[in-house]
């Protein structure tokens, strides 16, 4: 969903009826890498994928746009956790004979990061994380990523799991040519139920989080005492510093 869309439960699930639906960022970066390695010239197609509603396929037509060559629409009723959509993932990537499964390193809705480390449990794939530089020589993939001690230099023989993150690269827009073109596209549709494929988690609530505004207007003549006064605000009554 749109993060300028505001956020609506009905149900004990989040509504989407109405809201516009958009690529994921994190996802945005592997279309591109993809594309970025297809122009530097690797011979390669490139397949985006989708699963959820039937309204998915606007996003799927951004994908095209920007320059996948077809799609895959999986369509679900109810929302997949990622280990459950690991596994749709994993029979595609066996159907497909792919050779790199690039996604999000986390999702904006679900900040999991499960959903590469699953399915490259599935496929017995090696998997990079967090990866910010990547070139492809043959069969080999190498590159940069980042852990939590800096930047390590990785390389890895074909197939791979990569995980994106911002810095990777800057996604482009789509232009109005390739918008056109995006229609007439293959977008593949399949049900559910074909892939077997059962939520491990299942949702017993839902809840919007919200935040009483407190609206307080301090006086900024004394810009001492304001800040004093700001900064007994945050620690006392918002509670947002110690």
């Amino acid at each position: 969903m749109d993060a300028q869309e505001s956020v609506r439960i009905a149900n004990n699930a989040v509504d989407l009826e109405g809201r516009k639906l958009v690529m994921d960022t994190m996802d945005e970066y592997g279309v591109e890498e993809a594309l970025r390695l297809r122009e530097s010239g690797q011979q390669a197609e490139i397949i985006a994928v989708g699963v959820g509603p039937a309204r998915l396929e606007d996003v799927l037509r951004t994908a095209l746009a920007m320059g996948a060559d077809r799609a895959i629409l999986v369509e679900a009723d109810s929302a997949l956790d990622p280990i459950a959509l690991s596994a749709v993932m994993a029979q595609i990537a066996r159907d497909e004979s792919a050779e790199i499964i690039l996604c999000g390193g986390q999702q904006s809705d679900w900040d999991s990061q499960a959903l590469g480390a699953a399915t490259a449990e599935r496929l017995g794939w090696p998997q990079v994380t967090w990866t910010r530089a990547l070139k492809v020589d043959g069969t080999t993939v190498s590159g940069q990523h980042d852990t939590d001690e800096g930047v390590e230099s990785f390389q890895v023989e074909l197939p791979v799991i990569i995980t994106t993150q911002q810095g990777l690269n800057e996604p482009r827009y789509p232009t109005l040519p390739n918008i056109m073109k995006a229609k007439k596209k293959e977008i593949r549709k399949d049900a559910l139920r074909s892939y077997s494929v059962e939520p491990m988690v299942k949702t017993t609530g839902v809840a919007a989080q919200s935040r009483q505004r407190l609206m307080k207007i301090m006086d900024g003549k004394d810009k001492l005492a304001a800040a004093a006064q700001l900064v007994h605000s945050l620690r006392n009554e918002a509670q947002v510093i110690q």
